[in-house]
């Protein structure tokens, strides 16, 4: 991935655990924006509280959850969704956010990589419904290696301190936030400190891949509330697929409705079906060798399993 830039501008994110922080200090300190924990288990005592200092401070706020080891399931992860999206709604809504909500994912409790892929999903595609914002998601560089391409989708805020790069993985080759050090240890700010003015003890430092202008016009800050996501007509064909999704209609592959919706699996079922099928009849030339074909199809269907 890439290096950090002089020009990048600097941010920190919080908790609780940084107690009563001076917003005031932390602005004149060269601190431009900040991420701050919303929810875990239930909403941080010091949200509300310090996304309303950092705001009359002048900086550039965002907000996190902190996606606890116990969930394990789909469902778990909705619900976690849906209790950052109540925080956010108590702070005064998506509106008062200058940066997209966030996915912090960084520790799991004994699941496989395949459902560790399906919690963030489900957890990232439900708050994006629920904001209309595409969200980021921050990890570790090592726990970054389990997420697959789908994954990928969505902007990298990065965990690795030290001076040394985040190294390339699966779903990413590039991050948007690269978190270099917690305070104590890990990389430095322009003047060499950890530090920051206005706040007691260790706080993370981050870096935006930009300057403040670039971070403001990223995520439209003088509307408020990230970038919108754009909501398409699902009934209507995208201009760049009208012609394969003529092809595919006037071939029986679809019925023809909701071109640009999602397709689920049962509808992937009947159209490889249909390849299928079809796909047999030409190579059988006549209808008498379908049934052979069937059964010889089915066995290398199987030792491919």
């Amino acid at each position: 991935m890439q290096s950090r830039k002089s020009t990048n501008v600097q941010g920190i994110d919080v908790s609780h655990h940084q107690g009563v922080i001076n917003w005031a200090k932390v602005a004149a300190d060269g601190i431009d924006f900040a991420f701050i924990k919303a929810t875990q288990i239930s909403i941080d005592r010091m949200f509300l509280k310090n996304v309303s200092a950092a705001k009359a401070a002048g900086i550039l706020v965002g907000s996190y959850h902190y996606l606890d080891k116990s969930v394990t399931t789909v469902t778990l992860a909705k619900s976690a969704a849906n209790d950052y999206y109540a925080a956010i709604k108590e702070a005064g809504g998506v509106k008062v956010f200058d940066l997209p909500p966030v996915l912090d994912y960084e520790i799991i409790n004994g699941i496989s990589t395949a459902q560790v892929n399906l919690i963030a999903q489900t957890f990232l595609a439900e708050i994006k419904r629920l904001t209309g914002i595409t969200p980021l998601l921050y990890t570790g560089n090592s726990f970054a290696e389990q997420f697959g391409l789908e994954i990928g989708g969505y902007p990298l805020w990065i965990a690795r301190y030290g001076t040394a790069v985040p190294w390339d993985v699966k779903a990413w080759k590039e991050w948007t936030i690269w978190q270099y050090s917690d305070g104590s240890t890990g990389g430095t700010r322009s003047s060499g400190s950890r530090s920051v003015a206005g706040i007691s003890g260790p706080v993370d430092l981050n870096e935006y891949n930009g300057t403040l202008a670039e971070l403001k016009a990223a995520y439209k800050v003088a509307g408020g509330g990230g970038v919108p996501v754009t909501e398409r007509d699902i009934n209507v064909v995208s201009a760049w697929a009208a012609d394969n999704w003529a092809e595919a209609k006037a071939n029986g592959y679809f019925d023809g409705t909701r071109p640009g919706a999602d397709i689920t699996r049962e509808e992937t079922a009947i159209v490889i079906n249909r390849l299928r099928n079809n796909f047999l009849k030409l190579i059988a030339g006549n209808t008498t060798q379908i049934a052979d074909l069937e059964k010889r199809l089915q066995a290398i269907e199987k030792e491919g399993k």
